[in-house]
């Protein structure tokens, strides 16, 4: 199989140390990297086991380390994954993809194939306590190929991502905590963003069939090119989003984490997991783009899975109760700032 070209020129750029003036694809699995073990340092500090760390590789190109953490003292399941994968986009995708990317290969004479390059970090927590709020993040980077170009240039990238939190109870000072940290992180580089990436992540993280939000949201966004903002200026703001997540749900966990709780409530986070099951397995795109890459990892795509789900047949909750006030916010989403 032929070497991508991206590959091949960061073969050799990686015999040199990653700088401002490297590659924005190298710059970015460095970042990823570097938080990855930012973040499981800090989430084996509240449970107080480790994490098993797996290093993979794929034979189309690239690779990942997945970190999760089973059983633990704290966590039910906790994942953190970075994927750094080369590949080739067929003719297909590549006229799928210019619907947002004008500048991904010229009208008329678009390529049979092109190279892409994509790295990421996704996360995913689920704590054993039905007060403590699962956790979902991903930000990612994707570039591809400058057509005709064989030296490793990018030509059209753009940058997705975003954090989200799903409770099973409602703590209404965790919900405004969690988005006024994510506000504060997009009003220092656009005061546009919070607004624009609360609705995006709304309508986004919905359970159709349901008819209800999978949790109280957070920000999402994708295909950020340079028709948002130079790609400096992104990169700038996915660090800085990535980087407040410790100091936004550690806090969190940790005042729930020890809450006592009733077989009932236990029995409510089964039911509410079982919904997250069905928004990954039938709505997500990250999930259907990994199953349906050749030689995806599926243990790596699926470790966003809960340990223990439950579904029940027409299963609603009693009028007036906690479980009732959680399943109307989620249907009437809220402004939380």
């Amino acid at each position: 199989m032929a070497t991508s070209s991206l590959a091949q020129a960061d073969s050799k750029l990686r015999e040199q140390e990653v700088s401002e003036s490297s590659p924005m694809r190298l710059r970015m699995e460095k970042f990823v990297k570097e938080q990855q073990r930012e973040i499981v340092k800090a989430l084996e500090e509240v449970d107080g086991k480790p994490f098993r760390v797996d290093e993979w590789s794929r034979k189309e190109g690239g690779g990942g380390i997945s970190c999760v953490l089973q059983d633990g003292n704290v966590f039910e399941k906790a994942g953190v994954g970075v994927s750094v994968v080369y590949g080739t986009l067929p003719k297909p995708a590549i006229i799928k993809m210019r619907a947002n990317h004008k500048n991904i290969a010229e009208e008329g004479n678009i390529p049979d194939s092109l190279d892409f390059f994509a790295a990421g970090l996704s996360m995913i927590v689920h704590p054993k306590n039905p007060m403590a709020p699962t956790v979902h993040l991903n930000y990612r980077y994707f570039e591809t190929a400058k057509p005709g170009d064989s030296s490793g240039n990018s030509g059209a990238w753009w940058f997705g991502g975003g954090a989200d939190l799903t409770p099973c109870y409602l703590f209404e000072e965790d919900a405004i905590f969690f988005h006024q940290q994510l506000k504060d992180v997009c009003d220092k580089h656009d005061p546009a963003y919070y607004p624009r990436f609360k609705k995006w992540c709304d309508e986004y993280f919905y359970n159709k069939h349901r008819e209800e939000a999978r949790g109280i949201g957070g920000i999402f966004f994708d295909d950020l090119d340079e028709q948002t903002a130079p790609r400096e200026k992104l990169f700038a703001f996915v660090q800085d989003a990535l980087k407040s997540f410790v100091p936004t749900y550690v806090p969190i966990v940790n005042r729930r984490k020890d809450m006592e709780f009733t077989d009932r409530e236990k029995h409510w986070q089964q039911i509410r997991r079982g919904k997250y099951v069905e928004f990954n397995l039938v709505h997500d795109r990250g999930t259907a783009f990994g199953l349906n890459t050749p030689g995806s990892r599926v243990e790596s795509i699926l470790m966003s899975m809960p340990l223990t789900a439950r579904w029940e047949y027409m299963y609603s909750p009693e009028p007036g109760s906690r479980e009732a006030e959680m399943e109307e916010v989620l249907r009437n989403p809220r402004e939380w700032v």
